[in-house]
């Protein structure tokens, strides 16, 4: 990739589009959620869970407010609201050397926006799931 993989994940963010998403991610990818205990392996799970994430964190009120950027790792704070409770977290994203996505962190406070993302995103990845 010639873009810079957060540039990239920026871009993401804003089109929500999965040929994109698809091609910044690895195919050995991982994503570590703030509600499931255990990692969730390759392109498709990562792939299923940043989509409901779009779709239950990128609201209108979504906005990262700070980042910190190494050379192959990046921390992303967040801000957004849902259901009138504030939501903070955090993205932590590291890439290989051809600038893909291979590991993928969020962690999330307060305990209400846990609570909150827990449920929309249990719900968003049941409608997924059950639609294959």
């Amino acid at each position: 990739m010639n873009e810079h993989p957060i540039a990239a994940w920026h871009r993401i963010v804003e089109t929500r589009s999965p040929q994109e998403l698809s091609r910044w991610l690895a195919d050995d990818a991982v994503f570590h959620s703030p509600i499931v205990h255990t990692p969730q392996r390759g392109k498709a799970l990562v792939m299923a869970y940043l989509s409901a994430a779009f779709e239950v964190l990128a609201n209108e009120h979504f906005r990262y407010v700070r980042e910190i950027v190494g050379p192959r790792d990046a921390l992303l704070e967040f801000e957004t609201v849902i259901d009138g409770i504030a939501v903070n977290g955090i993205d932590l994203i590291r890439w290989n050397d051809e600038g893909r996505a291979v590991d993928f962190k969020v962690m999330v406070r307060p305990l209400k926006g846990v609570q909150i993302v827990h449920q929309r995103m249990a719900a968003k990845l049941e409608a997924m799931m059950g639609k294959r």
